[in-house]
């Protein structure tokens, strides 16, 4: 079926479910999809299609996703999806945000992109704020609880989203839209936001199916709370396509390349975030925007920060990055019943993140006189200030630095046996190179980097080392070969797929620094001062004795291998034709992330404290669906069992912590239904309830007495080892029950629509600790915080669109978006770990996006 895009979110025709590519061009031809549109379709219901698949999905189409705000994250769209949450950190898209899929972390879902991987190749996380302009987004394949046969993933067992690019329309066009807003909410002040996109499309260029368009954006928007804090976001997208006959055959060629700056949003864990009060959400950094620096002064020892901690707040981190890739999707007809696909993509990542530290120009000196980075410090033994002494502590910029290049490919072989019966074979590679380094930048005197990407120009000692806090190289790697069968029987009445996945995970790891204990911590030595070092710190495992190694462990090089045969099958069937029952299990497996293989350093190669145990889970899915004319219904039970469930912290810095909670029990229940009584009103209601159990309690290092810990009696002392009292708690940042909504009318040249959606208290930690009232052993009453419990929230949003059809612009429009509509006041993400403490001075939250509203004018021809 042709495209063309017709607005800015612009409408555009889609294609059937089985031209709807699922995930590879490969996979296609083997799945169906439940279709959420916006508007009407064939045997669809308020723009809700529920085919028979033995996979839940739900794909959005450009008819909905034109209904939310330009320039907004594709996350936050599909928010309309059952099972899915996601709370951005800016009402705009552009400063992240927290996502999960029936309580599964963004690190266990599979995000692509035209088939091709989008999730970080080192710790699997996914990057909301920099994902494509949602005008060139054909549909969207959100894919609950399990993979396709042939994706490349190594820790998707929550799901996948699927993000299809258009195809290039045959007819020449153009479109621009240019946006304005801004927050609109007590105590806000003028925070504004501006977007300009355009999109060219070529037509047929000559008669045989070759056409292109190309697209560029701009967007900037000032911090949703501080006084302090812009984003600068530019993204620029092509795809050239060449049909190859009349049968369906292509190839297409794209590229993506996106570009943003922007500060941390977030901040740390303030009262407001347990009380509720929304007064003081908008506020002036304490540092001070603009701030100075001290004037450093020769034979003096000048300390940094000043006393107005100018430079050091939460919200200076910087965030930038540079991200693009080169994409190929092609599908060749061979014989009548055969077909190939090859999908192929290379891709590019620099990033940063993090925000400055106090770096000293003496030499450290314990055990010697060393350069380097020591306990998280740098020495740099030289004046860095300019005040001739080397005396001083220097405030600097220290991001956690990251480069990838990473090569994929899918191919897909299907032949057709019968009409009724297709088999096919695929084969999978993905290999990321992946450097993380961490050097050190000088800042102006109004503490502003001179260069967000102090890899560019890093700061060096007086022998002309670069200095860093990490030094590692990863290679990861994945060879995967799968099968699928997919039949029909009785008349079509019962379809049945059977499919497997084999995948060889090779992670191939380089630390160049010094590991120093069992949490991973390093410090990092010039080369040529490593002996001297080494000396005065000797490694000793001891494995015979305590089991507890010490000293620092050196630099050095382990390959690690990981396979598991996942066998992935369903059935659907049709028991009248307007009711259908289906289900689908899979095996799905977690490899353990970067973090987690480089923190076992500290122990010997291949002794068993040093080796990081996959996760693996098996999900079971069972479905009823009932279709008619006016009204569409579907439940969805699921079940997951996991054995050495991992979980990931970050802290307020962006430092990974992983946890093996051991086996971990989830179950719950998706629905939706639609209902459309007459054409000009369409409306939607899904819910989802989440369980989730951990099975056993964690071991830890200590339970203290009078601890917050203790006190709240989640931790025990038992035959000398401290246990964390998880067993029965729900898992961090997990949802129990998410449901909303959208009703929308057409009348004449107005499109009007309301969707709103609630979601339930989450907990900040694994052992589901709350702030409140205690009393000690001496018998004192007070205050702790062995977690916290963040409330739910209902967050209501509007669009309006009048079309200019009337007025002579066919495809020109005028559309309003108000997000948060009523103002509601809620913590969006936040850090979180096995008993992260809410007094912990690494816990942060990100509070919700306020109310805010923007205007879109939409022009084409």
């Amino acid at each position: 079926m042709k495209t063309f895009l017709m607005g800015s979110a612009a409408m555009i025709a889609i294609a059937a479910p089985a031209a709807a590519f699922a995930q590879s061009t490969g996979s296609s031809d083997f799945e169906d999809s439940i279709i959420v549109t916006g508007a009407r379709m064939d045997q669809g219901v308020g723009g809700v299609k529920i085919p028979d698949s033995p996979k839940a999905k739900v794909v959005l189409g450009q008819e909905i996703i034109q209904a939310q705000r330009p320039g907004q994250t594709i996350n936050e769209i599909i928010n309309l999806v059952p099972g899915v949450s996601f709370t951005n950190n800016d009402p705009w898209g552009s400063s992240g945000g927290s996502f999960t899929i029936r309580g599964f972390s963004s690190d266990r879902i599979s995000q692509t992109f035209d088939g091709i991987p989008l999730n970080d190749s080192g710790n699997y996380a996914i990057y909301t704020n920099q994902q494509v302009d949602a005008e060139l987004i054909q549909n969207v394949n959100v894919n609950l609880g399990s993979t396709d046969v042939d994706s490349p993933t190594a820790a998707a067992v929550g799901g996948t989203v699927n993000i299809q690019t258009m195809e290039p329309s045959d007819e020449y066009g153009v479109l621009a839209s240019a946006s304005y807003g801004n927050i609109l909410a007590d105590g806000a002040g003028d925070r504004p936001y501006f977007r300009m996109f355009g999109v060219v499309n070529t037509g047929d260029l000559t008669g045989h199916g070759t056409k292109a368009w190309f697209s560029a954006s701009r967007l900037k928007n000032d911090a949703a709370f501080a006084n302090y804090g812009k984003v600068y976001k530019q993204q620029y997208n092509a795809k050239i396509w060449q049909d190859l006959g009349d049968n369906g055959d292509f190839i297409a060629l794209s590229g993506h390349y996106n570009q943003n700056r922007n500060n941390f949003g977030g901040s740390p864990l303030r009262a407001n975030a347990i009380t509720g009060d929304k007064s003081g959400r908008f506020y002036n950094i304490a540092g001070g925007s603009p701030c100075n620096r001290i004037t450093p002064t020769r034979g003096v020892a000048d300390v940094e920060p000043s006393s107005n901690y100018c430079g050091t707040d939460f919200e200076r981190r910087y965030n930038p990055s540079n991200t693009g890739n080169v994409r190929l999707n092609s599908k060749f007809t061979l014989t009548e019943r055969l077909t190939f696909s090859v999908d192929g993509a290379y891709q590019w990542v620099k990033a940063n993140g993090g925000g400055t530290t106090v770096a000293r120009e003496q030499n450290f000196t314990t055990g010697g006189s060393f350069t380097g980075n020591y306990g998280g410090t740098f020495y740099f033994g030289r004046d860095l200030n300019g005040d001739g002494d080397t005396l001083d502590r220097v405030l600097v910029l220290q991001p956690s630095q990251t480069n990838t290049r990473r090569w994929v490919g899918i191919a897909n072989l299907a032949y057709e046996i019968s009409d009724a019966h297709r088999v096919r074979l695929s084969y999978s590679y993905d290999r990321a190179r992946h450097r993380q380094t961490g050097y050190a930048g000088f800042l102006d005197q109004g503490a502003e980097p001179f260069d967000v990407f102090p890899i560019n120009d890093p700061i060096t000692d007086a022998a002309g080392n670069a200095l860093q806090k990490r030094d590692r190289k990863s290679i990861a790697e994945l060879n995967q070969i799968a099968g699928e069968y997919r039949g029909q029987f009785f008349e079509d009445s019962l379809t049945v797929l059977i499919g497997g996945r084999l995948p060889f995970f090779k992670r191939e790891l380089d630390q160049n620094c010094f590991t120093t204990s069992a949490g991973g911590f390093v410090d990092c030595v010039p080369e040529s001062q490593q002996a001297a070092y080494l000396a005065t710190r000797p490694y000793n495992s001891n494995e015979a004795t305590t089991g507890r190694p010490t000293g620092s462990a050196l630099p050095q090089e382990r390959k690690l291998k990981y396979d598991k045969f996942l066998p992935n099958v369903g059935a659907t069937f049709k028991i009248t034709p307007n009711i259908s029952i289906a289900g689908s299990y899979a095996k799905n497996i977690s490899v353990p992330s970067t973090d987690a293989l480089y923190n076992a350093f500290y122990f010997p190669d291949g002794s068993d404290a040093a080796y990081r145990v996959a996760e693996t889970s098996d999900s079971f899915d069972a479905s009823i669906r009932y279709n008619s004319s006016k009204v569409q219904a579907a439940i969805t039970g699921w079940y997951s069992k996991y054995k050495n469930r991992l979980v990931t912290a970050y802290d307020i810095d962006g430092n990974g912590t992983d946890t093996n909670l051991g086996p971990v029990k989830k179950y719950g229940i998706d629905s939706s239904i639609s209902y459309s009584p007459i054409k000009e009103i369409t409306a939607y209601l899904f819910g989802s309830y989440i369980k989730s159990e951990i099975q056993n309690d964690a071991v830890t290092g200590s339970c203290v007495l009078d601890s917050d810990l203790e006190l709240a009696d989640l931790c025990y002392v038992q035959n000398g080892v401290a246990y964390l009292r998880t067993a029965g708690k729900r898992e961090r940042s997990a949802p129990k029950y998410l449901f909303g909504g959208r009703l929308q009318g057409n009348l004449g040249d107005f499109t009007m629509g309301v969707q709103a959606k609630r979601t339930s208290s989450r907990y900040m930690n694994d052992i589901n600790g709350e702030v409140g009232p205690a009393t000690t052993s001496t018998g004192v009453t007070k205050i702790i915080a062995p977690g916290a419990k963040f409330a739910a929230y209902t967050v209501v949003d509007l669009d309006i669109r009048y079309s200019l059809a009337s007025l002579g612009m066919e495809k020109g429009a005028i559309q309003l978006n108000v997000s948060n509509l009523f103002d509601k006041f809620y913590v969006g993400s936040f850090s979180g770990g096995l008993d992260t403490l809410a007094s912990s001075s690494s816990a942060f939250v990100n509070f919700g996006s306020p109310r805010a509203i923007s205007a879109s004018l939409i022009v084409g021809f």
